[in-house]
């Protein structure tokens, strides 16, 4: 598979709400139905801090993407670039992005853990404000070797259904440098809500998706991206 087929991608999300007592009598009963095997005997009021984990309680804050202009030795490029604030307009704005660009036979989505929460997450968000799903999202009666989603976890599993293994495990594990950020994924929600700081937790998910590529690149026995070959661009250009 060529690179340049390849939009590589990751998302962070938050709770729609601050705060557990924000939500209406009715959503407080269903967030603890949904999250009792989760949280055993915490109070509902107590998890709510991971409801952004959950389509039906949570919201993407930012998408960010990443993909490569150029392969060849002398004048490689991999551009990032991020879709952020207002959901339906970064979902339509993405939505735009795969359907011109990323829509073909040929083409493929990669994400890490991507088909157990980025992909099902941004179609299930897509489908509450009732935007129309890139064709690249449409897997309705689709078989899994049909459908153009890459998975770095999953191709780290090499077949073991148990295995689980977090993005800063496997990029440490194939030596490759890690990410040099001050902000993990628990602490999204309070960045967001408390410092009100987007742009940080942009960095972050920009991070991440170099992070991908260069994952893809390892199992590929490709030269790492080097940062004179990265290029982050705004999303309208």
């Amino acid at each position: 598979m060529k690179l340049e087929n390849i939009l590589f991608l990751d998302i962070e999300t938050v709770s729609q709400h601050p705060a557990f007592d924000d939500l209406s009598e009715e959503t407080q009963g269903l967030f603890a139905d949904k999250t009792k095997y989760q949280r055993k005997d915490t109070p509902a009021a107590d998890f709510y801090e991971r409801a952004g984990i959950w389509a039906e309680f949570g919201k993407i804050i930012c998408i960010s993407v990443g993909y490569f202009t150029s392969v060849q030795s002398k004048s490689r490029q991999f551009r990032i670039t991020t879709f952020k604030g207002d959901e339906v307009d970064l979902l339509s704005d993405f939505s735009t992005l795969v359907n011109n660009h990323f829509s073909r036979a040929y083409h493929r989505l990669c994400a890490h853990n991507g088909k157990e929460f980025d992909f099902p997450y941004i179609a299930r968000r897509m489908t509450v404000h009732q935007l129309e799903l890139p064709r690249a999202f449409q897997i309705a009666g689709k078989k899994p070797w049909e459908l153009p989603h890459l998975d770095t976890l999953e191709l780290w599993k090499f077949g073991d259904y148990k295995h689980y293994t977090s993005l800063k495990l496997l990029t440490h594990t194939l030596n490759i440098p890690s990410p040099k950020t001050d902000l993990d994924g628990s602490q999204v929600a309070g960045v967001y809500y408390n410092d009100n700081d987007l742009e940080r937790i942009v960095n972050y998910c920009e991070q991440d998706v170099l992070a991908i590529a260069q994952i893809i690149l390892r199992y590929a026995r490709y030269p790492l991206l080097t940062p004179k070959e990265i290029a982050h661009v705004n999303a309208k250009e």
